[in-house]
């Protein structure tokens, strides 16, 4: 099994709009988030707040979301899959992505040999 990294991207203002909404979609992603850990396949996720810092060498800027931002990543799941065809389907499955609410940019784990690093 490999690891994937799922990034749940979500238009600022589809984002704002959902904040009624919020208790719902907690509880059918908690549900989805449930099915993917009997399965074997979760192993860690958390929502994101809009909020933060973005920093490069000479500066940081901390009022995000970021003026040229269309979207943010409003959470993220670290889950195991056979390959990224099978990662990518599990993230079809996501209750928010059937609904057209947000999507999931699936991105594999690079594996480094840490023995290198000693």
């Amino acid at each position: 099994m490999e690891k994937f990294l799922f990034l749940i991207r979500q238009d600022l203002i589809d984002r704002e709009k959902m904040k009624e909404e919020d208790n719902q979609n907690i509880r059918v992603m908690t549900i989805w988030m449930e099915s993917l850990a009997q399965a074997g396949n979760h192993l860690a996720s958390d929502a994101l707040l809009n909020s933060g810092k973005y920093v490069g060498r000479d500066y940081v800027v901390s009022d995000g979301p970021f003026i040229e931002a269309k979207e943010s990543i409003s959470g993220f799941f670290l889950i195991l899959a056979e390959n990224v065809e099978q990662a990518a389907a599990i993230a079809q499955t996501c209750p928010l992505v059937l609904t057209g609410k947000v999507v999931i940019e699936v991105r594999p784990i690079m594996v480094l040999d840490h023995e290198q690093f000693s």
